[in-house]
């Protein structure tokens, strides 16, 4: 309930109530409903497109019927990651928020406010009385998380708008005006599963703080699974190793935060002693970023287990250590900007059946291809199947876009200084739409939001209050058409 008494009400009540619908990428039947039931118990025109988005129009005010019109627009999906200790399902349960100071924040697992409070905010300006606003359209699009298939399914001529605000940035002193594109690499394959000869050890790494594959992908955050592959690399050729298991990772756009792998190998004692040194150093490496990190590397009771070769568990270890993760390239035209990278965000072993999930994102659309061709190359020399999937363009910049002279106008005499104009290397929605919508002026911005994509994912109440301010008056101030 101390949630509903944060400032800016209206905005927190109606994240409250979204928080309280299931709503994971690809299992948005749930909030989908919700959001057509509001617009519809407001009764403005709402639509349901083919694939899912919501589209709910609302007329200009009083005054304002000759300013263009505008799309606000946000992702009805979230990401869902949780802490192991945790007990919480998505699918069925709602967010329990709690404060922290000056952040709102869930308990041990994300809490949804990417973007939610995008959503909660477009929901503010439908249900107003007295706003002032040109005519517009709230778009909210389905699976942005993963895929993005709500905004490639989105067909020309739904919309009408001719500025579109993306509010789904999470610093509130940026307006961003371009972003990377990206590219799902999936390996896989199937091995024969054989009995396990030696003794299992059961390798560890957790306690990482994750993050966004695209905006924290520069910040040094430990991956989880290359963690884990730099330890079974120690022991690929001295301890004739056997994989029995590997589960490390979630989404492909979440920095893996754990890693487990069962092994079996000739001595487990000796084992785990040649590993001991790296452990150390692994911990050393990590301790001014990853205070929390664990890695625990522990001998197992189990026997009997079914591993797969040694040969197919060494070329799974070789191409775990071989492929690129992290930032591949610096933008040498926008400072500070990642240009391209990959997060190796999924690896799992089960039954001798293999998948390895990767996202490759740039900027530069040749890059992108680079990056995941790379990787291709690494894992099919480890004899593995390799497809491209889900491949999404990037949004190239208009700075001299009327909308962003008149946002920066704004933001300098509301806050008396510059805002940042910058390109970011997440993976927003805007390149998709504007393919379709060529002509129609972007920007993307939001309130502060920490953590996303992971449990420690949180929100800023007093920047929410400052995005809520700085969206009223760019409303009221929408150019003329």
């Amino acid at each position: 309930m101390e949630i509903l008494h944060l400032e800016p009400k209206e905005i927190w009540k109606n994240f409250s109530a979204l928080n309280s619908v299931p709503r994971p990428s690809k299992k948005e039947e749930k909030v989908i409903a919700f959001i057509k039931n509001f617009g519809e118990s407001l009764g403005l025109p709402t639509k349901v497109d083919e694939v899912g988005n919501v589209i709910i129009q609302k007329p200009a005010t009083l005054g304002m019927e000759n300013r263009k019109t505008i799309v606000l627009q946000s992702h009805l999906d979230m990401v869902c990651q949780k802490n192991n200790d945790v007990d919480f399902d998505f699918d069925t349960q709602g967010i329990l928020m709690e404060t922290d100071g000056e952040w709102v924040k869930a308990k041990g697992i994300t809490l949804g406010a990417d973007n939610g409070l995008g959503v909660a905010t477009i929901m503010t300006i439908l249900e107003s009385k007295d706003l002032p606003h040109p005519a517009l359209e709230a778009l909210f699009t389905i699976d942005e998380e993963t895929g993005m298939t709500g905004a490639i399914g989105l067909k020309p001529g739904e919309l009408q708008g001719e500025i579109l605000l993306n509010l789904d940035t999470e610093e509130d002193d940026e307006i961003d005006i371009g972003c990377a594109g990206g590219i799902d690499v999936t390996a896989s394959q199937n091995y024969d599963v054989i009995g396990a000869k030696g003794e299992n050890v059961i390798i560890t790494v957790k306690g990482l703080q994750g993050g966004h594959s695209g905006m924290d992908i520069h910040k040094g955050f430990g991956n989880a699974n290359i963690i884990l592959g730099r330890l079974l690399f120690v022991g690929v050729d001295a301890h004739d190793l056997q994989l029995v298991s590997i589960d490390g990772g979630g989404l492909r756009n979440a920095i893996p935060r754990e890693a487990t792998a069962i092994v079996s190998v000739r001595n487990a004692e000796d084992f785990i002693q040649n590993l001991s040194a790296l452990q150390s150093e692994i911990l050393e490496e990590f301790a001014t970023v990853e205070k929390d990190i664990q890695i625990l590397i522990e001998k197992s009771d189990d026997s009997g287990e079914q591993g797969i070769s040694i040969s197919d568990s060494k070329r799974i270890i070789l191409a775990l250590k071989a492929a690129h993760n992290g930032v591949y390239r610096m933008s040498p035209d926008v400072e500070g900007l990642v240009e391209s990278s990959n997060n190796v965000a999924r690896v799992e072993l089960k039954n001798g059946s293999l998948k390895i999930l990767n996202l490759s994102r740039s900027s530069v659309e040749s890059t992108k291809m680079a990056v995941a061709e790379q990787l291709k190359s690494v894992f099919e020399l480890a004899d593995m199947n390799v497809v491209f999937s889900g491949s999404y363009p990037g949004w190239k910049p208009k700075p001299e876009a009327e909308i962003i002279k008149t946002m920066v106008e704004i933001y300098e005499k509301q806050f008396s200084e510059k805002p940042m104009v910058v390109a970011c290397h997440a993976g927003l929605e805007c390149g998709i739409i504007g393919a379709n919508y060529p002509a129609m002026e972007m920007v993307s911005f939001g309130p502060t939001i920490r953590g996303a994509h992971s449990p420690d994912e949180r929100a800023n109440v007093a920047s929410v209050q400052k995005f809520w301010k700085y969206l009223q008056e760019i409303l009221a101030n929408i150019p003329a058409k």
